[in-house]
């Protein structure tokens, strides 16, 4: 058995070129979301290549779900091959939309050019090197003619930037990662090479509306500045929530360290008149100002008090502040996880860094959420963890890039670890 495993890992590295290229393929569909560009053509890419080599391809639109319409639709793509007698089913699930591009690129950031041994474009460290990765992990499997029992399943699915409504959790709501159909997930996150990653924090998103009385700006004590209002809020934010929120500490092993703290981010601000109009704008005193709040909290944080914090704040302001009125309108909210480090999934890929790696892999949490929250919450399924190439720091940035050589090391881990849970106790 570990002569066919170093023949499978040998043919890992044979397909490296292959690997870069279907990385490339990947990142020049440009899924960006919003609005969900390139959700069917690259779902329809997946499918074909997969179907090609064997596998059962099903395309699952999440249907009603957030930005699904017939110019946007929410395009899934799930694989599956079984193997010669009936298992388990190890399952990769990578997303495939990616974030806006943004400024500041070096290069056309959908080029996916190749330089100094890394692959540069927006996807390929979140996470569309982690999907390639995987597909050539399980593609080598199966052609290894290493005995194979169960199930091998690859999805593509939609939205993961945005929540994952029309994606994960559309399918783990009709059953696709039910106990028993699925036991082991491994999402190709980026969370760098040597690491497994068995969680995650919590998230609130709120709307924060604060409201004012029009009138005209040369006599503002006519009116009410929701502005102001907003103000006194975020002075407050600064002087009593943030520096409670930093002095709280979590257990989760969450990388980078500075995300082991409870945080609040204001995401954006809208007051007074809207800007999408020529010439200037007339005087008025803003009747509304907007916030979001995105909210990150601790496994030993309950959801209904990180709430009730801020709504105090408000509500003291209420009391001691002339006119202030408000509107606290939650957006979404997902409750940390985290699989038990003594799992099959994980004790199978820690196996499986320090064989192909051969040093002591790191157990982390990851400081935002990912679709894990799904598959456990809703689907049910606990035994899901994120393990990928890529930096994490890189995601989301201008000239986010991965590294060949960490492309091919964990294809490696991936296919090592799926061979593990799939043969476990055979």
């Amino acid at each position: 058995m570990a002569d066919s495993l170093t023949a499978l890992m040998d043919r890992i590295d044979a397909r490296a070129d292959e690997l870069v290229a279907l990385t490339q393929d990947l990142v020049r569909i440009p899924t960006v979301n919003p609005p969900g560009d390139g959700y069917r053509a690259c779902a329809e890419f997946l499918g074909d290549r997969l179907g090609r080599r064997g596998f059962a391809v099903e395309y699952v639109r999440g249907a009603g779900s957030p930005g699904d319409s017939d110019r946007y639709p929410r395009t899934n793509v799930i694989a599956r091959r079984e193997g010669h007698r009936p298992g388990r089913c190890v399952h990769f699930n990578g997303h495939i939309d990616v974030v806006e591009a943004g400024r500041g690129w070096s290069a056309d950031p959908f080029s996916a050019e190749v330089r100094d041994g890394r692959i540069y474009g927006r996807g390929t460290c979140d996470m569309k090197g982690g999907l390639a990765a995987a597909i050539i992990a399980v593609e080598t499997l199966v052609e290894s003619g290493l005995p194979l029992p169960g199930a091998l399943e690859i999805s593509g699915t939609v939205d993961e930037e945005s929540g994952g409504y029309g994606g994960v959790a559309y399918l783990a709501e009709r059953g696709w990662f039910r106990p028993g159909r699925v036991d082991h997930v491994i999402i190709p996150e980026p969370l760098n090479v040597d690491r497994v990653c068995i969680g995650h924090r919590g998230v609130w998103w709120a709307e924060l509306e604060t409201k004012g009385r029009i009138a005209h700006g040369s006599m503002p004590f006519l009116g009410e500045s929701a502005v102001r209002h907003m103000g006194a809020v975020l002075e407050r934010f600064e002087h009593e929530l943030l520096p409670a929120l930093a002095a709280r500490r979590t257990a989760m092993p969450v990388v980078p360290a500075g995300a082991r703290e409870s945080s609040c981010n204001i995401n954006s601000i809208h007051g007074g008149q809207p800007e999408e109009h020529a010439g200037l704008p007339t005087p008025c005193v803003a009747d509304s100002c907007r916030i979001v709040i995105d909210r990150r909290f601790l496994i030993e944080e309950p959801l209904p008090g990180v709430k009730q914090e801020v709504r105090a704040i408000l509500e003291r302001l209420a009391q001691s502040r002339s006119g202030f009125r408000y509107e606290l309108r939650d957006l979404f909210e997902v409750l940390p996880a985290m699989a038990d480090p003594d799992g099959p999934v994980v004790q199978a890929t820690l196996a499986a860094v320090r064989e192909v790696l051969g040093r002591e892999p790191e157990i982390v949490c990851s400081p935002g959420t990912y679709d894990q929250k799904h598959i456990e919450r809703i689907g049910k399924l606990k035994d899901c963890i994120a393990y990928g190439p890529g930096i994490l720091d890189l995601a989301h940035q201008p000239d986010e890039f991965v590294a060949i050589e960490d492309l091919v090391a964990s294809a490696k881990v991936m296919a090592r670890a799926a061979h593990a849970l799939l043969n476990r106790g055979a």
